[in-house]
């Protein structure tokens, strides 16, 4: 989130990188659950696994446009963890991935892999500005940027994955 309160990102739809890049990122498993909420906000809990440690959030988001959200995230104990879950979206299924932070040129790129793609992965990176420019690390194959395709929000693949090979 950058310091006005936004989330500015952009996403790739990219090929399952190698384990070489990412070997020496931090890693950490996520399980994302959304919950039943108000019209036009999307709003879930997590709970991020580094290793023995588990942290848990609960996070609010508006859509402002494409690539820009308002997200209002709070660290939660585990009782409140479990407390929202009693409000889990019955249509959606919870969201497991293992997520791998690189730091690259200034900026942390986060790699996204999940259970029901074994060709594919998400890279994401939070900008400062909608216009900012960035480079992308090297070594991983852009398919195509998915950032203003609404199927590849994590909230849109807990309802359904899309299959990456059709296209747009």
């Amino acid at each position: 989130m950058n310091k006005n309160g936004f989330e500015i990102e952009r996403k790739f739809l990219i090929a399952m990188p190698e384990q070489s890049l990412l070997a020496g990122t931090e890693r950490s498993d996520i399980v994302q659950t959304y919950l039943l909420g108000a019209e036009g906000t999307t709003e879930r809990v997590r709970a991020r696994t580094f290793g023995d440690h588990t942290e848990y959030t609960h996070t609010t988001k508006k859509r402002i446009s494409a690539i820009r959200r308002v997200e209002l995230e709070d660290t939660i104990g585990q009782d409140a963890y479990e407390a929202l879950l009693t409000r889990a979206d019955p249509d959606r299924r919870p969201i497991e991935k293992s997520r791998f932070c690189l730091p690259f040129e200034g900026k942390t790129f986060e790699i996204d892999v999940f259970p029901f793609w074994e060709d594919y992965a998400l890279l994401e990176v939070e900008l400062e500005e909608e216009g900012q420019t960035f480079s992308l690390p090297p070594g991983f194959r852009v398919i195509r940027e998915v950032t203003e395709d609404p199927r590849y929000t994590n909230s849109a693949l807990s309802c359904r994955v899309p299959d990456p090979d059709a296209g747009q």
